[in-house]
């Protein structure tokens, strides 16, 4: 099978070094498996809704088809992968960047522990809120985040990879 150009060709408008290293991470170290569990970010309808990922049993080739699929129709985005088109062709989005809120946004098992470490952000802030209502703001803010973060967790872990996820930090500086 011959290899895909360099994923730095598909970081479009998506600027910045940890972009950069993100994607050369994530096409080289983690495409077998855990970049292709795709649930629905914070912003969706329905956050934490499995998306795509390989069914059991997927053959190397259908996994590797499923890879070139899912570059062709996503980009590196800050703790997920951006899927709205005109981004993805290299256009700035409309959005200003705001993955979170957006409905494009997707999650993947590549990105969990990014996300743990949000949760734990969260979390901190609200413990250190001046009062009861503060605290329950920033857990209402954040819930839509945690619900997606609850339901990576269990395709994750259906699909047998939630320890190899964890074991993973693509977030961390690298060598």
């Amino acid at each position: 099978m011959a290899r895909s150009p360099p994923a730095k060709q598909y970081l479009g408008q998506v600027s910045g070094r940890m972009a950069e290293h993100y994607a050369r991470v994530a096409s080289s170290e983690i495409e077998d498996v855990l970049h292709h569990v795709w649930v629905a970010g914070p912003g969706s309808a329905h956050p934490g809704k499995l998306l795509t990922s390989p069914s059991q049993g997927m053959s190397r080739e259908a996994a590797r088809a499923m890879a070139v699929d899912l570059s062709r129709r996503s980009t590196p985005a800050e703790g997920g992968l951006c899927t709205f088109q005109p981004v993805v062709r290299g256009d700035a989005c409309p959005w200003k960047l705001n993955c979170e809120g957006c409905e494009k946004f997707v999650m993947s098992g590549a990105d969990l522990l990014y996300w743990h470490r949000k949760r734990e952000q969260w979390r901190s802030l609200a413990e250190r809120a001046p009062d009861d209502a503060t605290a329950d703001y920033l857990h209402q803010v954040f819930e839509p985040t945690s619900q997606a973060i609850d339901g990576l967790e269990k395709a994750l872990a259906a699909l047998g990879l939630l320890d190899q996820a964890l074991a993973m930090d693509l977030r961390r500086p690298q060598d």
